[in-house]
């Protein structure tokens, strides 16, 4: 199975779903801005240098997100654990 990498922090309620290789941090070259309008909300898809997707952010995420990925996601905001 694919590593996917999924962070959640909670106060800003704001997910990202990476698909990077495990160990390596590419850099964003490029970040395509879903159309808020038809998906509801703020969705970001980055990609590096040779247009690869490496991740996804998710604004709004309680509402966008399967709420088991999240309960599972490694928490970036120190409030809340």
């Amino acid at each position: 199975m694919a590593d996917v990498r999924v962070t959640y922090d909670g106060q800003a309620d704001a997910a990202y779903i990476s698909f990077a290789e495990p160990g390596s941090e590419p850099a964003v070259a490029r970040m395509y801005p879903c159309d808020p309008v038809e998906v509801g909300g703020m969705i970001n898809l980055d990609f590096d240098e040779d247009g690869r997707l490496i991740g996804v952010e998710v604004l709004a995420a309680r509402s966008k997100v399967p709420p088991y990925l999240l309960d599972h996601a490694k928490r970036l905001d120190t409030d809340t654990g």
